[in-house]
């Protein structure tokens, strides 16, 4: 029986490589667990997340958001603050708001070519680990039922 299936990836890399190798998490790795919390449906599975990167020593938040595209990036970019001070991801001054809020302009900016002139709806996730921060933003774009589907990223090292 291998070791992953005794142990699970996590413990077995702790016995290999010491608690270290749960520490070495790059823009990479900060962005895919971004796409992951915006990704999330419910509630409990955006807490449950969390949690578990938590016990990483990787901060994170989720927010959603909605409506008509070209009037509501202002918007979204301020509950991507807010949202990331809420939940401990960044702290109150100028150079941590300003990374996020860059990064989630970044992001829409992805996605802004498909969306604009129609409504959005999804939601924005963010992970932080050291001085790596990344923001995501899961969207669907439509009119009636005919949906389009985007994500965009942004990454800056605070």
């Amino acid at each position: 029986m291998p070791l992953v299936s005794v142990w699970g990836r996590s413990d077995l890399n702790r016995v290999m490589w010491g608690d270290t190798a749960l520490r070495n998490y790059g823009s990479r790795q900060i962005a895919a667990i971004a796409i992951k919390m915006a990704l999330t449906e419910t509630r409990e599975e955006e807490t449950e997340l969390k949690s578990l990167y938590a016990k990483q020593d990787i901060k994170t938040a989720a927010v959603d958001c909605g409506g008509e595209f070209i009037n509501k990036v202002k918007k979204f970019t301020e509950r991507a603050v807010v949202a990331a001070k809420r939940e401990g991801v960044i702290i109150e001054n100028h150079l941590e708001q300003g990374a996020v809020a860059g990064a989630t302009r970044e992001a829409l900016s992805q996605i802004s070519m498909k969306a604009v002139g129609y409504d959005v709806g999804g939601k924005i996730g963010i992970a932080r680990h050291n001085d790596h921060v990344s923001v995501a933003v899961y969207f669907g774009i439509g009119l009636l039922h005919l949906d389009e589907v985007a994500i965009g990223l942004g990454h800056r090292v605070i």
